[in-house]
């Protein structure tokens, strides 16, 4: 699966469209251009008929259309980028390398490259020196036989290492608290696996690097679709409006019903009033456990053990519990005032209940149990804003931000493949564009394609 498990997941799960991918389909034309250009002259037997950078005495008898290259791929964010997307680019060269025969068969010639790659889960350090660069993939074979693979390689790359790389940076920023996976809806549903196992990566690069134990949340099944994984969720808005807006009715049905596997976290922003929603959810929550509780049912009092409330309230709405300083950043959405009354009315809510005294101790613990979860438009600045002030947020949900690819903020993770050396006579020689030049990755490893299954 990754540099965690030291195995690569298997090119069947990737579900490539060889078929379409062999003839360019997903590729830039330029590419089917070169194609057909280096074929032809291949079959003509044209060799090389003007200048180089490289001695005469070496080029010119070289069939250009044949020509056997090195190329490299890297990527250029800095300072660093968790790789990811690895494992798929190996699952295309495998089942598209090659050519097509006259009589329009494909004859795969994926057994003749010299492939070597990092795994998926590793980091690439770049400080902006283009000449000096960490490839993740190096390919040398007949460059016609992969020429029009890039686009898609590149692509895949890029996509899996950018979620990758802003997942990894946000959960930095959270100091290793779990950061919910909430950008479905941002993103087409087919690239959900992929953005999933991305964050998984992620999630793990953190664990290992920080000996931490954050844990892997996604909120859609096809999400944990390669690692085999589950989706995760609550409620949704939605089902405190199918009960007429209580969502203390809400919580009870949904605690009755689910398994106790799935954490009850209500929801309470949907009237504006966090305080007062959480209030309303926790006490009628809690009546519940108690009268399973005293009765020695506790089991069926497990179903009511409120996990968190998650506070989702709007970027252009002020709570009702939080004073107006006239400032947007400090009056509205989820706002670290808004969290400190939160917490606090959490911890308090048992001294307004009318309890038995042997009640009481039992009732603060699972107060001081409960959670919260703080979404809507956070991105590893704004968590690392909280963070710096100590707010008691315990679960961040992370959604667009885990898909940006902006120069202005650093998160473009944007792919390159570049040609750096030619083989010619059985000697290779050094040629690339200016600007660029072979370079080397200890992380690389020998890949038969062959072998990958």
């Amino acid at each position: 699966m990754s540099v965690f498990s030291g195995k690569r997941l298997s090119p069947a799960i990737f579900q490539i469209d060889a078929e379409r991918m062999r003839k360019g389909w997903y590729s830039d034309v330029y590419f089917a251009n070169t194609v057909k250009v280096l074929q032809t002259l291949a079959s003509e037997g044209h060799t090389f008929q003007g200048e180089s950078q490289l001695p005469h005495s070496v080029v010119q008898d070289v069939n250009n259309g044949d020509l056997v290259v090195e190329m490299q791929i890297f990527t250029r964010r800095q300072p660093y980028s968790l790789v990811a997307g690895v494992d798929e680019a190996l699952a295309i060269l495998q089942s598209c390398t090659g050519y097509f025969a006259p009589d329009g068969t494909f004859v795969n010639t994926a057994d003749q490259l010299e492939v070597e790659a990092v795994q998926d889960g590793t980091f690439a350090y770049y400080g902006g020196d283009s000449l000096r660069v960490q490839p993740v993939i190096k390919i040398r074979g007949r460059y016609r036989d992969f020429a029009i693979l890039e686009t898609p390689i590149l692509g895949t790359l890029t996509e899996t290492t950018r979620v990758a790389t802003n997942v990894y940076e946000v959960l930095e920023a959270a100091g290793g608290k779990d950061v919910l996976f909430f950008p479905a809806r941002f993103a087409h549903y087919k690239i959900q696996a992929l953005h999933g196992y991305a964050y998984s990566l992620a999630v793990q690069a953190y664990n290992a690097k920080y000996g931490a134990n954050s844990q892997v949340l996604v909120s859609t099944y096809d999400q944990a679709g390669w690692w085999g994984g589950s989706g995760n969720g609550t409620m949704a808005h939605a089902t405190i409006a199918c009960f007429l807006g209580d969502a203390a009715a809400a919580m009870l049905e949904f605690s009755r019903i689910l398994p106790v596997s799935v954490p009850r976290i209500a929801l309470v922003d949907f009237h504006n009033d966090c305080v007062g929603d959480t209030l309303r959810v926790m006490e009628r929550m809690f009546k519940r456990y108690w009268e399973y509780f005293a009765a020695g049912d506790y089991t069926e009092a497990q179903k009511y053990k409120l996990a968190g409330v998650r506070l989702d309230t709007s970027s252009n709405m002020r709570d009702v519990s939080v004073a107006p300083l006239g400032k947007r950043e400090l009056d509205c959405g989820v706002n670290p005032r808004l969290v400190w009354l939160v917490r606090r009315a959490i911890d308090q809510a048992y001294t307004s209940w009318s309890l038995p005294t042997e009640a009481e101790a039992v009732a603060a613990a699972w107060c001081q149990d409960v959670k919260i979860v703080a979404t809507g438009g956070f991105d590893a600045k704004r968590i690392r804003e909280f963070e710096e002030l100590a707010v008691p947020v315990d679960i961040y949900g992370v959604g667009s931000a885990l898909l940006e690819n902006s120069r202005a903020t650093g998160t473009n993770n944007d792919f390159t493949a570049d040609i750096v050396r030619v083989n010619i006579g059985g000697v290779w020689y050094l040629l690339s564009k200016a600007g660029r030049r072979a370079n080397e990755n200890p992380n690389l490893e020998k890949v038969d394609l062959t072998k990958l299954e």
